[in-house]
């Protein structure tokens, strides 16, 4: 892109985001934060009192299903209080994510934030996106190729162990998080290595107390493996088959955050169990919206998107899974050859769309 697109593409960026400014859409929603919060700690309070009262094994196998939601709903609000969405004040949001990541979910905040924020700021982008950066799955033919022994079995029908992959989401998030306070020095370690601490011996004394050895450990990993699932579901559609990006392209802000990212078609349904995120092009462009605002600048967005010639993507969520299936499973056909080309001469793609 030369410099004079891109002076152009800032300029709209920033008409855009007066449009938005003007409607208040950037404000906080201080009403409708403390509703969300209340009402999902309110459920993470009836989930455990369940598990209190009731001792029936097989009803607390719906109860771990149950608790997974509830954990999937915790961690909405976790992503939303690191993006500065519920309050002005930083130390604010802070707590919050804090509260929700480190103590009830057990995922260190700090991580969680110098991940996402990487991938917001290159998303879809090779060697730049964290999230494109995932061991177990490959996201251009290259790195398919370059994969050896299990990981290169992985890759080779990727499409097909994607969803079991799922199921461990949950878990790994909480191993990396342990591993990054370790390792890392950040900025509140007492905080957040306490407050998982804490999380740890209440989340095992509470299932342990009530539940004998082998019920808990099912227990713990029905909970586990389902929040998992729920995560990466509604966090899959957001980017994944979507364009790739190479490390060197240029791009200006508004076309690279319209055109890595879909949105999932809009519902009352929808809208709560993506926690929002289903309107992920809005949120890629004005990170720190609050979520209930989400759906009132879609309309101000996709009619800019397409003025401007921008290409803005929103399909139904079983078809989002259906072209994720078919991007990872068009991404491991080479190694499903007989004889697989030289990695050197394939590019990646996406749905048939090369990468920039």
């Amino acid at each position: 892109m030369d410099d004079a697109s891109a002076r152009t593409r800032h300029n709209e960026y920033a008409e855009l985001k007066q449009l938005i400014r003007n409607e208040g859409l950037l404000d906080k929603q201080p009403k409708y934060y403390a509703y969300k919060i209340l009402s999902t700690v309110g459920l993470l309070a009836l989930s455990i009192a369940f598990l209190l009262l009731v001792h029936n094994f097989w009803l607390q196998l719906l109860n771990a299903a149950f608790l997974a939601f509830v954990f999937g709903q915790i961690g909405f609000l976790g992503h939303d209080g690191g993006h500065r969405q519920i309050f002005k004040a930083t130390w604010k949001n802070d707590v919050i994510i804090l509260l929700q990541g480190n103590l009830l979910v057990g995922m260190s905040y700090s991580w969680w934030n110098n991940k996402h924020n990487a991938h917001h700021s290159h998303p879809n982008q090779v060697d730049m996106d964290p999230d494109i950066g995932i061991p177990a799955i490959s996201f251009t033919e290259e790195e398919a190729l370059s994969k050896r022994h299990f990981l290169r079995f992985l890759a080779k029908y990727q499409a097909f162990f994607f969803f079991p992959l799922l199921t461990l989401v949950g878990m790994d998030l909480q191993r990396v998080s342990i591993l990054y306070l370790l390792k890392t020095k950040v900025q509140r370690p007492v905080a957040e290595i306490s407050l998982i601490i804490l999380h740890y011996v209440l989340y095992f004394g509470l299932v342990f107390s009530q539940l004998n050895l082998w019920q808990g450990i099912i227990f713990i990993l029905v909970h586990q493996a389902l929040f998992g699932l729920y995560l990466g579901m509604t966090f899959a559609p957001n980017h994944k088959g979507m364009l790739i990006l190479e490390k060197e392209t240029r791009m200006d802000f508004l076309q690279r955050q319209v055109i890595t990212a879909r949105n999932v078609t809009s519902s009352p349904f929808n809208d709560y169990m993506y926690g929002g995120l289903n309107y992920q092009i809005e949120h890629h462009l004005f990170p720190s919206m609050p979520r209930n605002n989400l759906k009132k600048a879609q309309k101000i967005i996709r009619e800019y998107c397409v003025s401007h010639s921008i290409s803005y993507y929103e399909t139904s969520s079983i078809q989002s899974f259906k072209e994720i299936l078919s991007f990872l499973h068009e991404i491991g056909a080479p190694l499903r050859q007989k004889t697989p080309p030289r990695k050197e001469v394939v590019e990646g793609s996406a749905l048939g769309v090369k990468t920039v």
